[in-house]
């Protein structure tokens, strides 16, 4: 007998439903962050066609997808923001709350709120610590 069972690990993105998937993600998460008063001023000046792409890029590599991410470090796009930690944990939470409403396994979202704790220096002012 021989086994021809493709082998190779689904990805995260795979697993969500890809491309499609991702976008709807971003479009539900921006319609939570643009109604939330405490972010909102964030993009008051921000080109959000541009702002969607970027992030559905920046979410399907954090997904396992293809990297496709032409933007500016997370760094740099950032620190001129002075985004304080409460605003950071706060931009997680609405995140959690678009792929818990969109029915992604909660194994996905804790690799994805993983990877939020990573990046935080790199966009909080200061680099303060939310579990500090």
């Amino acid at each position: 007998m021989t086994v021809t069972e493709d082998t190779t690990p689904v990805s995260h993105f795979e697993r969500i439903g890809g491309a499609s998937s991702v976008k709807t993600a971003v479009e539900l998460f921006y319609e939570r962050v643009l109604a939330d008063p405490a972010l909102a001023g964030y993009f008051a000046e921000v080109e959000m066609a541009g702002q969607r792409r970027h992030l559905a890029q920046m979410l399907t590599v954090v997904l396992g997808g293809p990297n496709e991410y032409t933007g500016r470090d997370l760094a740099a796009a950032h620190h001129p923001l002075h985004i304080p930690v409460p605003h950071y944990v706060l931009v997680g939470e609405h995140l959690t709350a678009t792929l818990t409403q969109l029915g992604v396994p909660g194994d996905v979202i804790t690799d994805v709120q993983a990877v939020l704790a990573q990046v935080q220096d790199q966009v909080v002012a200061g680099g303060d610590r939310a579990d500090a």
